[in-house]
């Protein structure tokens, strides 16, 4: 990966809490637990996924950094939505944790040497982690999940 690439998920990285906000807008409130699409999150517990999944990541990232060889362990995260009664609680206090692990990984992502982009360890899933697979992965993960309130909002307009 070039750094213009790495440059470009970064910026993307960086807008993903914009774009979840934007797709949140004008979401009526008394349709964020509903499931308008069968068989996936509702918006409430995609805002949730978001505020564990990115907590976690950004401790992934930083234990790539910080340490020798880490193992990254993966998670449940149908399990997490279900016993962290996900559908169940308010949003705001995970949009705000959602927005500081973005807003503080961020700057770590932005003083990165290249040395440290070389670093790597071991997922338990998926198995070799490096600091630039991570980088794929999460800076489309918050537009991934805006798109999917977004079609929520839609079904849910439809009904």
């Amino acid at each position: 990966m070039t750094r213009q690439d790495r440059d470009r998920l970064i910026a993307q990285y960086a807008e993903g809490v914009a774009e979840v906000t934007l797709a949140l807008e004008g979401f009526p409130a008394s349709g964020l637990t509903h499931h308008a699409v069968p068989g996936k999150w509702s918006a409430a517990e995609i805002v949730h996924h978001l505020a564990d999944s990115e907590t976690t990541s950004a401790l992934r990232i930083r234990k790539l950094l910080a340490e020798d060889h880490p193992v990254i362990h993966g998670y449940d995260q149908e399990g997490w939505a279900k016993r962290l009664r996900y559908n169940e609680r308010d949003i705001a206090p995970s949009l705000a944790a959602f927005r500081a692990a973005r807003e503080t990984t961020t700057q770590v992502l932005q003083a990165m040497s290249e040395a440290d982009w070389g670093r790597e360890g071991w997922h338990t899933e998926s198995g070799r982690y490096s600091a630039e697979t991570w980088l794929a992965i999460y800076a489309v993960h918050a537009h991934n999940h805006a798109a999917q309130i977004r079609r929520q909002r839609e079904a849910l307009a439809k009904r």
